[in-house]
């Protein structure tokens, strides 16, 4: 009860409550741009031209085989130098250099967008081709079989995919503490240098995350169940 209430007053409970925001911060920024980047490496690879879908390809094939934490270290020693170069392009001189938000969200992201372009493509797949066939059939355009056929339908199959990618992501987030973002993990163990305490700050640390995974988990099976409505499921006699 002591270590508790030591923890309140020496300004650790702040701190690790603004590591748990910047948490979640990071997890939903890489969470989003997974999402676009899946979306494009998945269509590339269902119905690009060739050398987009061997991009795509290649794209998951190498990001899902190394560790993530690589993928962070290559983004933090050689992103500045990346953005750069780009920008010298177009006439810049100077130097840019990344902050570690934006090394950390770029490498969760580019992460999570491997993965998630696995989890679109099945869903796009798995949409029956009848339904895709008898719009067409209606005279339906590709825009309109796109938004009232397709994303729909495929939504439904891919949220629980996509729920797995979120907590995949929110734990990959712990990874970014190599590049001093302030995030939960980071914070837990500044926490527990200062103090000597590390089960007291890490077992915080290990609560805090089981209450957002728990959350995000509860939302996933919400929107699922949503997604599910009105769609009849075959009874076996």
């Amino acid at each position: 009860m002591l270590d508790l209430l030591r923890f309140g007053s020496d300004g650790w409970g702040d701190e690790i409550a603004n590591g748990a925001v910047m948490t979640l911060m990071v997890a939903i920024s890489a969470y989003l741009i997974g999402i676009v980047v899946g979306s494009g490496a998945a269509a590339a690879k269902l119905s690009g031209p060739a050398p987009l879908r061997w991009l795509a390809a290649l794209y998951t094939t190498v990001v899902r085989g190394v560790p993530a934490l690589l993928v962070i270290w290559l983004l933090f020693f050689g992103g500045s130098g990346l953005v750069t170069w780009v920008a010298g392009l177009f006439g810049y001189g100077g130097r840019v250099d990344l902050s570690a938000f934006a090394v950390g969200v770029a490498a969760v992201g580019i992460v999570s967008g491997a993965y998630a372009t696995e989890v679109i493509r099945g869903a796009v797949r798995a949409v029956p081709k009848g339904q895709l066939e008898a719009a067409r059939a209606l005279g339906m355009g590709r825009l309109l079989i796109l938004r009232r056929i397709l994303i729909p339908q495929a939504l439904r199959y891919a949220l629980p995919g996509l729920g797995n990618v979120w907590q995949m992501t929110l734990k990959d987030t712990t990874l970014v503490s190599v590049v001093s973002l302030a995030e939960l993990m980071r914070q837990a163990y500044l926490g527990m240098q200062s103090t000597r305490q590390p089960f007291l700050f890490y077992l915080t640390a290990a609560i805090l995350y089981m209450i957002m995974t728990t959350c995000s988990e509860a939302l996933f099976r919400a929107l699922s169940r949503r997604a599910e409505r009105g769609v009849r499921r075959a009874v076996a006699n």
